[in-house]
């Protein structure tokens, strides 16, 4: 058995200074050392595959990453592991807990993914390895990563048996607290702007520092078609972690980032508006762009009729919130939202439909991803 500072400074000292995940009762002490440490950036994510886009953007915003969560949270991970992580070729280190493992008693609910574990880390095309037990295991455990990481700018996991780490009784810390934001009504109630309209008109209006995060589906088809810029990210995947990875990079910057989402895919990780109101990015702006249906695959409708977004992002934190539905409208709240602390979020009505021969970006996640990156990281100079 190791203390978690036994792992965690010598993770520390390779960059590793950046945690986010979901408990498990396998990961108590490591965990509350992670949320403890002074020099440790951890988020508490409300879901596993939540804790994935987290990490994505922080690594974009220039971090080193460790994504914790029980081997049962690894179903939660799957869709942005291999929709996200993989083709943009984004590297985190993966702390998995290994409840049900064969031959030691467990709970029922465990058991096949216990016994499945290796083998869908191995699906996934994820190098993976054990967590140590022993001290004089952390260095090769740790570089062994590091270099499966390096090799394929892909996640490696570490896989933590029961009893891995000891209890040291730390406390865990919190700052977070709720605070009551404020709602503005910009709707006109007439005719919904088309999507594209909306995206013209926040590129218009935004600064040359602003870094663009677009959700998948045509919503980043749209903006690519209108204009192709380092500061855009296309996820072509990963349905529903657009506010997740703006999350996780607006922590690591001062420049404003845009979140322009989907109401199918803010529906998908709902849970993601807490998170984000709970840790509260001054510099995170959300655009939830509302058309009421899945556009991309045949317009079938969501149930964003019955969901007021503006009303659950105050609920869950966000210093500002509004509604709008003309682009006059979107104008005169992005306004607001570039001269105040945020984070803020829009609930805008836009009009189902896009443009008829609609391209797809020519670029590749991963120079897309890298270019991002490197246009997150350099100094900003206006």
């Amino acid at each position: 058995m190791i203390r978690a500072d036994d792992f965690i400074e010598p993770a520390r000292a390779r960059g590793f200074d950046f945690y986010t995940g979901v408990p498990c009762s396998f990961l108590t002490p490591f965990i509350n050392r992670a949320i403890s440490h002074p020099k440790l950036d951890y988020v508490a994510a409300a879901s596993e595959g939540e804790a994935v886009g987290i990490a994505a953007g922080a690594w974009l915003g220039g971090r080193r990453t460790v994504v914790m969560c029980q081997n049962s949270g690894l179903g939660n991970a799957v869709n942005p592991l291999t929709s996200l992580n993989f083709p943009f070729r984004i590297p985190t280190l993966l702390i998995v807990t290994w409840r049900g493992q064969p031959g030691i008693k467990d709970e029922p609910q465990h058991e096949l993914m216990g016994q499945i574990t290796a083998g869908l880390l191995d699906t996934m095309r994820f190098a993976h390895g054990m967590f140590p037990m022993e001290i004089n295991q952390i260095e090769s455990a740790l570089q062994t990563a590091i270099e499966q990481m390096e090799a394929r700018s892909l996640p490696a996991a570490l896989i933590m048996r029961k009893d891995s780490v000891l209890d040291d009784s730390i406390e865990r810390t919190s700052d977070l607290a709720h605070v009551d934001g404020a709602y503005r009504d910009h709707r006109s109630r007439g005719p919904a702007p088309t999507r594209i309209a909306v995206i013209e008109r926040l590129l218009a209006d935004i600064p040359p520092t602003a870094a663009i995060v677009a959700t998948t589906g045509k919503c980043g088809r749209e903006l690519f078609t209108i204009a192709d810029r380092p500061q855009h990210l296309y996820l072509v995947g990963s349905m529903g972690c657009a506010g997740a990875v703006g999350l996780g990079a607006a922590r690591q910057v001062a420049r404003p980032v845009v979140v322009l989402d989907g109401d199918g895919a803010a529906l998908m990780k709902l849970g993601a508006l807490a998170t984000i109101g709970a840790y509260a990015p001054r510099n995170l702006i959300h655009v939830v762009l509302d058309n009421g249906v899945h556009d991309s695959t045949g317009g079938q409708a969501t149930v964003s009729s019955s969901v007021d977004f503006a009303r659950v992002a105050l609920a869950c934190g966000y210093a500002a919130a509004a509604a709008a539905d003309s682009v006059a409208g979107f104008a005169a709240w992005l306004k607001d939202a570039l001269a105040g602390n945020g984070p803020h979020l829009l609930h805008m009505k836009i009009a189902p439909g896009s443009l008829e021969k609609l391209g797809r970006p020519t670029v590749t996640p991963p120079e897309v991803a890298r270019r991002f990156r490197a246009f997150l990281t350099e100094p900003q100079t206006h």
